[in-house]
C-alpha cells in the first residue's frame, strides 16, 4: 500500500497565510509521504532479500528510527492543514467548548494555556490530546519524541519555523494568532 499526499488547496486564500507559504508547506508535506513511502519500500526489499537479522544492521537500525519522523512528519501534517480554515468560532461548537471548559476551567483558560505553548521557544508542535475523557496540551518536540502513548489528537498546530517565517518572521505570536482565528471547529469536533 502507497500513501498519496492528500489535496489540501481549499485552505489557499486563507486569511493571515499566504500562497507561497501554504504551498511551501504543502510541497514539505508531500516530502514526507514521499520519504514514508521510500522507507517502507525499502524494509519490505531488505526483508525479501534476507537483510532484516536480529541484531539489525546499522542501517537498518537507522531508517526504521527515520521511519518514526516521516511518518508523523507526515501524518501530523494531515491532521494540522485539516483542522485549518474553519470559518465558525469555538462559540458555535458548544459541545466541544464544554469539554474545553471542563478541563481547563474556562475555554479562554485552554486558550491562553494553548497559545503559551505555541510561543514557547523552539521547534516542533502544540496538540490538543485527548485521553479518555482527559484534554490536556502538549508540546511535541520534533515529529517523532513526546507524542504521549494512547492519546488522540484533537488539535494540531505546527511552530516549526516553515508554519510561519515566510509571513511572520520571528513573530511566532501573530502566526499563532492567524492560527487560531482559522480554526476548523468542525474537524475539531468531529475528533473529539
Amino acid at each position: 500500500m502507497t500513501y498519496a499526499a492528500k489535496d489540501y488547496a481549499k485552505l489557499l486564500g486563507m486569511p493571515g497565510f499566504s500562497e507561497t507559504l501554504l504551498k511551501n508547506h504543502f510541497t514539505l508535506y508531500q516530502g514526507y509521504v514521499t520519504n514514508t513511502n521510500k522507507l517502507l519500500d525499502t524494509f519490505a526489499a531488505m526483508l525479501k532479500e534476507g537483510k532484516v537479522a536480529a541484531p539489525p544492521s546499522p542501517e537498518y537500525a537507522e531508517l526504521k528510527r527515520r521511519l518514526g519522523w516521516e511518518f508523523n512528519g507526515m501524518r501530523l501534517h494531515e491532521l494540522y492543514f485539516e483542522n485549518l480554515g474553519g470559518t465558525k468560532p469555538l462559540s458555535a461548537f458548544p459541545a466541544v467548548e464544554k469539554k474545553l471548559a471542563a478541563a481547563f476551567g474556562s475555554a479562554a483558560d485552554w486558550e491562553k494555556d494553548f497559545r503559551a505553548a505555541g510561543t514557547m521557544r523552539g521547534i516542533g508542535w502544540v496538540v490538543l490530546y485527548k485521553d479518555g475523557d482527559r484534554l490536556m496540551n502538549f508540546w511535541v518536540n520534533e515529529h517523532d519524541v513526546a507524542n504521549p502513548a494512547g492519546c488522540a489528537p484533537i488539535l494540531v498546530m505546527d511552530v516549526f519555523e516553515h508554519a510561519f517565517m515566510v509571513d511572520y518572521g520571528l513573530k511566532r505570536a501573530d502566526y499563532v494568532e492567524a492560527f487560531m482565528k482559522n480554526i476548523n471547529w468542525e474537524a475539531v469536533s468531529a475528533r473529539l
